[in-house]
């Protein structure tokens, strides 16, 4: 599988024209390509055919930022490779034998792991964010931060070696201080989130909350495993559940909830994908477009809401009713911008239509405020109560301003 340069020159000139006026002004990659180190520093240089430099170069030139996929605990050079500043050499990193792990008589699956107590690891964690840097990349996502603390899958069972609690926390405070220092977005992605995210919402910019998008649709936003949580990764299967069972951690100026990727392409109706893009943005999380140019048809103007986007440019993070799972309150979210204004979103997550009916006091509000719907851009007068119907599905977002 590959991207070619030619192919990416379109997805950039897609990016730069329909969705940057918009506030959209990074391109991403993800994995599933091959991530190769081509030069003498043993870090990635390439994503497949596509030099990193060149993505950079081609990004920069439409007014765009570039991510990219990596983990600064994966080694991708050889063995012989020296780390910058130390004796030590790439083959220092690695597992040997001495370290304490939790399954020792597994193998680690599909990547090399620097372990964080070895010699030379903190070094080539800071070389990690000082390589990029230097290549003009500004956001890291780092995948599969679950099997380096446990080896542990639930779905395939034992997948690694397992370095430890301990050393997990070493390894992202070593990340954390180095992603500070080079002016880095940190974004952790499959973590167990264990001991309420402890170690996670201390050291990481942007924490997954939720099972991967995958085929998306209904069945990631709301239906997967509904009402469920468990202990590992992932905690929920659904957007809407893991929003809700971890929105106590996040708020302005704390870490990010990450819902994963949207693809609106995958959604059955126009009310599933304003619920999806309209629980992203209440939630405080990003707004991940993966629908391509090839695909996206009719779908533009779902990402392109100016009156919900204000609410990313703002910081805004919302609150459910509850945060408890099994509490259809939970479909009830609303906050506060930094204007004073309040947001209140009335979600149906139900197959079929449900009305509603809220005192604004319900919100710590009072008195009559002056309510705008986001979605159908229309003023509804002064109001002290909300009172909606909802179709399945749907959702109803409102801005209320004195």
């Amino acid at each position: 599988m590959d991207i070619t340069p030619q192919e990416w020159d379109k997805i950039i000139d897609w990016v730069a024209t329909d969705l940057k006026p918009y506030g959209y002004d990074m391109v991403c990659t993800d994995g599933f390509i091959p991530m190769l180190a081509q030069d003498e520093s043993g870090y990635m240089t390439h994503y497949g055919s596509m030099s990193i430099k060149e993505l950079v170069e081609k990004c920069k030139a439409k007014g765009l930022k570039v991510g990219v996929y990596d983990n600064p605990l994966w080694i991708h050079g050889s063995d012989d490779t020296p780390i910058e500043g130390t004796q030590y050499t790439f083959r220092n990193l690695k597992y040997n034998g001495a370290n304490t792990v939790l399954n020792p008589g597994a193998s680690d699956m599909w990547f090399s792991w620097a372990v964080a107590e070895n010699p030379g690891a903190k070094e080539f964690i800071d070389g990690f964010f000082k390589h990029y840097k230097e290549l003009g990349v500004e956001y890291i996502r780092m995948d599969f931060l679950s099997w380096y603390e446990d080896g542990k899958d639930r779905g395939m069972g034992t997948v690694g070696l397992g370095y430890g609690r301990e050393s997990y926390a070493r390894a992202l405070a070593y990340i954390a201080e180095s992603a500070k220092k080079y002016g880095i977005f940190t974004s952790l992605v499959m973590p167990h989130l264990n001991n309420d995210a402890e170690i996670e919402a201390r050291y990481g910019n942007m924490v997954r909350i939720v099972a991967d998008t995958l085929g998306g649709g209904w069945w990631h936003c709301s239906a997967a495993d509904r009402g469920k949580s468990y202990k590992n990764w992932p905690n929920c299967s659904n957007m809407f559940d893991g929003f809700t069972y971890w929105s106590h951690i996040a708020g302005r100026d704390k870490v990010i909830l990450d819902g994963d990727f949207i693809r609106l392409n995958t959604f059955s109706t126009d009310a599933e994908k304003e619920t999806v893009i309209s629980l992203q943005l209440m939630a405080g999380g990003p707004v991940t477009v993966a629908d391509q140019y090839l695909n996206i048809g009719n779908n533009l103007k779902f990402y392109t809401n100016a009156e919900l986007l204000e609410l990313n440019a703002d910081r805004f993070v919302g609150k459910p009713l509850s945060d408890k799972l099994s509490d259809k309150n939970n479909e009830i979210w609303y906050g506060q911008m930094s204007n004073g204004d309040y947001v209140i979103g009335l979600f149906n997550r139900d197959d079929s239509a449900r009305s509603y009916s809220f005192d604004l006091s319900t919100f710590g509000m009072s008195g009559e405020w002056k309510m705008r719907d986001l979605w159908r851009h229309a003023d509804e007068g002064t109001v002290s109560t909300i009172t909606a119907t909802i179709p399945a599905h749907g959702c109803k977002i409102v801005r209320l301003s004195k």
